[in-house]
């Protein structure tokens, strides 16, 4: 196996992940993935070494989705999938038909406030609440400072109070 082989063996799943959470379409996001390690095959020789690969590769991954949902304009789509596993732990509790509802309802009027979000807030979102990415990482793989990053979380999470404040 080849070193860039490991590489993608060892990031492609992470990679996938980001871009699924910024896209919200499995076919989409496994375009994109391929695409990332694409461009990271032919750039490797750019790579520097000043950040990690992981940051370097993140970057690439976020750059392209953010530029994919600029560009497709879509309908926005279930964000349920990233969502899922941040819900998944109070679906193994006991069963409430009344925190069914609840869930439900809080899982639509989320997805509906995070496609509300500019593709730059929600990169800082689902980089920071759920790959769990330092300041100083997403601000690296961002191309912005990690003030710029807490001011668009900030913003970002502002927004969703806002939009959620009756679920909270």
């Amino acid at each position: 196996m080849s070193a860039f082989e490991e590489l993608v063996s060892r990031y492609h799943q992470k990679v996938y992940m980001v871009i699924l959470g910024l896209l919200r379409n499995r076919e989409d996001a496994l375009e994109v993935a391929q695409e990332t390690f694409f461009r990271a095959y032919r750039k490797i020789n750019s790579f520097q070494g000043g950040s990690s690969f992981y940051t370097w590769i993140y970057r690439i991954a976020v750059n392209l989705a953010i530029d994919a949902q600029r560009r497709q304009k879509r309908n926005p789509l279930d964000f349920r999938e990233s969502m899922d596993g941040l819900l998944e732990s109070q679906d193994e509790v006991a069963r409430d038909p009344f925190a069914d509802v609840h869930d439900k309802e809080l899982r639509q009027n989320l997805t509906n406030a995070i496609n509300d979000l500019t593709p730059e807030h929600k990169a800082v979102i689902v980089l920071r609440t759920i790959e769990g990415l330092s300041y100083k990482d997403i601000g690296e793989i961002l191309g912005c400072s990690e003030g710029t990053v807490m001011s668009r979380l900030h913003y970002a999470r502002k927004k969703l109070q806002d939009k959620l404040s009756a679920f909270l």
